[in-house]
């Protein structure tokens, strides 16, 4: 056991020390803010694209009807011209001509645009049809008043989705958006991890056999504990640089809060204090706070404690479980990058095929192709933390089960590729295959 944690320590070490490690450990978390910070801004100036449109309404249905977008990034003039190529030669980008809709003509209502415009404003422009005429088929059949629907389309927007725990117990607000987001972020980092540490653990492997390191270090150590002391070391470097990341992130966050103005932060207290503030015209509250609010609670509503060891606990089971294959791979591999290829393909399969369930999974988490890609250890580490962070997603048996599997599977891995890796190590001047893999995990030469 000495033997093997002095392998552990030493991989451990040397990796710490290298400075890729510590570059990429201290970088990406800044990354990280910067692409978000970007995100927003592209989304913001992309939004932020001038639209005018020119509305010729023969029916008068549509006119003072159609509203204007709040950063009037979109504007609707109405006018009785038909000049189409006179009015997009000038100041309009679109123009929009309604005819007479009883007769259910096929062009009853025409758009002509000057160039292409953006997908958000198409969207608008549609949207703000489609519900004025649902006003006026609602007005005239049920003689319902605009200011009853407005009112009506305002409380639809504000419902919440809520989880009902059972009669008489506390009830938690869902917020599908964060959770999705949150899922598909640990899912696709354990997607990534498991790439970059299972190749590292195979290239140290490839390198200390066409070296020749490995026949002096196997003479002081068995195989065995050699590649048992590469797979933790290299695992215990993921779990630091992980915890690293969680540090630093919460550290950007923590530091980029003493930037936000003190009004601001006072109208969140006053929000967090007193919720019904949200839709209250009483007090004046900044939209800015509302936004801070908003996602304090959201992210305060989420099990925690349950997403970070979930992901800990995948991310070390899913490692383990390939490390050891990308492990035995490296150990029968000579010189040859071609035959690395082809040899890690098999194994980097089940990796891929897991994220493209896990796409699936975060929209549909109920569904047996969630449920199965959650219980078997070749896609669990991905696909159950893309499901994790939904309340009540994931009952407290599947899990159980899908650890287990995990734990086993693992193990499995572990003693198959050990079998191979004692022979495989040593082995010079043969191709490696699959076929002979297989013999030598079963104890054939």
């Amino acid at each position: 056991m000495s033997k093997t944690w002095l392998i552990i320590k030493r991989e451990y070490t040397t990796r710490v020390r290298n400075k890729t490690f510590l570059l990429s450990t201290f970088l990406l978390p800044l990354v990280i803010v910067l692409f978000i910070a970007g995100s927003i801004y592209l989304s913001t100036k992309g939004a932020s694209e001038k639209c005018i449109v020119a509305l010729n309404d023969e029916t008068g249905i549509f006119k003072n009807t159609l509203k204007d977008k709040k950063d009037k990034s979109i504007r609707f003039v109405y006018t009785s011209d038909t000049a189409v190529s006179k009015l997009l030669n000038g100041q309009f980008d679109a123009y929009i001509h309604i005819k007479d809709l009883q007769k259910n003509a096929e062009n009853a209502i025409s758009i002509e645009v000057k160039k292409q415009i953006s997908a958000n404003n198409e969207d608008y422009i549609r949207n703000q049809m489609n519900l004025v005429l649902e006003n006026k088929m609602l007005e005239d059949n049920f003689k319902m008043p605009m200011a009853t629907l407005d009112s009506m389309r305002k409380q639809a927007k504000n419902i919440d989705l809520i989880q009902s725990k059972g009669e008489g117990k506390d009830k938690q607000q869902i917020y599908s958006g964060l959770t999705a987001s949150i899922g598909y972020f640990c899912g696709i980092l354990i997607y990534i991890t498991m790439f970059i540490y299972g190749t590292q653990v195979m290239r140290g492997v490839m390198e200390e056999k066409t070296n020749r390191i490995a026949e002096v270090i196997v003479s002081s150590v068995k195989p065995f504990q050699l590649m048992l002391g590469k797979i933790v070391g290299i695992g215990a470097v993921g779990i630091t640089q992980f915890l690293l990341w969680i540090i630093l992130i919460f550290g950007i966050f923590s530091v980029a809060q003493l930037f936000i103005p003190a009004d601001i932060l006072q109208q969140v207290e006053q929000l967090q204090n007193n919720p019904a503030l949200q839709n209250s015209n009483t007090v004046q509250i900044s939209q800015a706070a509302k936004n801070i609010a908003g996602a304090t609670e959201a992210l305060y509503s989420l099990n925690w404690p349950l997403i970070i060891s979930s992901f800990l606990f995948f991310f070390l089971g899913g490692y383990l479980f390939y490390a050891a294959l990308f492990a035995a791979v490296g150990s029968v591999i000579n010189e040859d990058p071609q035959e690395a290829q082809s040899l890690v393909l098999p194994i980097t399969m089940p990796i891929i095929f897991a994220f493209i369930i896990l796409t699936q999974a975060i929209q549909n988490p109920n569904t047996s192709l969630a449920f199965w890609g959650s219980v078997i250890p070749f896609t669990s580490p991905i696909v159950m933390m893309g499901i994790v962070p939904a309340p009540g997603a994931v009952p407290w048996t599947q899990l159980v089960l899908s650890m287990t599997l995990l734990i086993a599977g693992f193990l499995f891995t572990t003693w198959l590729a050990a079998k191979i890796y004692h022979v495989g190590i040593l082995s010079y001047g043969k191709k490696g295959s699959w076929k002979q893999m297989i013999k030598w995990a079963f104890g054939k030469s």
